[in-house]
């Protein structure tokens, strides 16, 4: 038979018991919600923003490909365009004076049928039929051939006209997406310093402080430049030791690291691409052993870091946001190979 019995009532102290635990927790809670939020790591923090500033520095260098790029359609459209007006300008003064010359035969009697089939017609099609009939005079015939070519050859600049617009607003479309990445980028690790407390803020830039310093007296050991396009490069580069980075920059008083190579090999004499990936392809690759003052050093699988080596293992950059122009060990990036120009 089931039992009936009533359970038996919680005693008094258990209840004071419990009522006291869910207070406790209660107040725990409470605590913990208020209390302030964990210090950032600044190591962890640092490390953050230098892959952030190595991902700006990727959207960079394809924003400066672009950016050439961009340049160099917008002057080739340009001389389409001028070539194209000239050559309408030669085919109208063609057609004028096969004009001219159809008036004149009017005058004295008609138009010939084979200049009135001309003028009501595309010359290609008259040319085909005006060599079989025999009221086409000679100088007509050459008339008539010289617009077909001029016709034929506007036909074509117009349609490679047509093509280097279209090429050029894709450039400028890469233009703008590359642009966008970086800054998006600079803003995520902007952020991320922000989260920092002040202290740890300023302990950050006195580490980049001290790094900058470190340009006063490098031992750069007694290697020779290869060439003496490479020696006037590496000093011209010298000159601007203290500069600051700014991306996309080539000059005089900022850079960017491909912006800075390219300069210093200009003040040399000797012109070189624009951005990292394309100078990673100028000249000879070098492994580290062969490397001499004024080579260029790639860094980084993609290549979108270069500096200038500068001897004893040390490059002399454009390394990144809120750092000059200075020397580094190449220690402290991944070296892949270097460029003799």
């Amino acid at each position: 038979m089931a039992s009936h019995r009533r359970p038996k009532p919680t005693s008094r102290t258990r209840v004071t018991v419990l009522t006291a635990t869910a207070a406790a927790a209660v107040a725990l809670s409470s605590q913990a919600a208020h209390a302030a939020p964990a210090k950032p790591d600044i190591k962890d923090v640092k490390s953050q923003v230098d892959a952030l500033y190595s991902e700006a520095e990727q959207a960079t260098e394809k924003y400066n490909g672009a950016k050439e790029q961009q340049g160099k359609l917008q002057k080739e459209v340009g001389d389409l365009q001028d070539r194209v007006a000239r050559e309408q300008a030669g085919l109208n003064n063609l057609r004028e004076g096969l004009g001219a010359m159809a008036s004149a035969q009017y005058r004295t009697g008609g138009i010939d049928p084979t200049l009135q089939l001309f003028l009501s017609a595309d010359p290609d099609s008259y040319l085909s039929k005006a060599s079989t009939m025999d009221q086409v005079t000679s100088q007509q015939a050459d008339s008539l051939k010289q617009i077909q070519d001029a016709k034929r050859t506007l036909d074509q600049q117009r349609t490679e006209a047509t093509t280097k617009m279209s090429e050029l607003e894709g450039a400028r479309t890469e233009l703008g997406k590359q642009k966008d990445a970086a800054q998006s980028k600079l803003a995520a690790a902007q952020k991320l310093l922000n989260s920092l407390t002040a202290q740890q803020r300023a302990a950050l830039a006195d580490q980049e402080a001290r790094a900058n310093r470190s340009n006063e007296r490098p031992n750069l050991g007694s290697s020779v430049a290869p060439s003496e396009r490479a020696a006037a490069a590496l000093a011209a580069a010298k000159t601007k030791i203290g500069k600051p980075y700014v991306y996309g920059a080539t000059g005089p008083n900022s850079y960017d690291c491909s912006g800075l190579t390219s300069w210093a090999y200009a003040q040399a004499g000797v012109s070189i691409p624009r951005t990292s990936e394309e100078q990673a392809n100028a000249g000879t690759h070098l492994s580290m052993s062969q490397l001499a003052p004024g080579d260029l050093v790639i860094f980084f699988g993609d290549a979108h870091h270069v500096g200038f080596y500068a001897g004893n293992g040390m490059v002399l950059h454009a390394p990144k946001p809120g750092a000059y122009v200075r020397y580094e060990a190449m220690s402290d990036m991944p070296f892949q190979f270097g460029v003799r120009i």
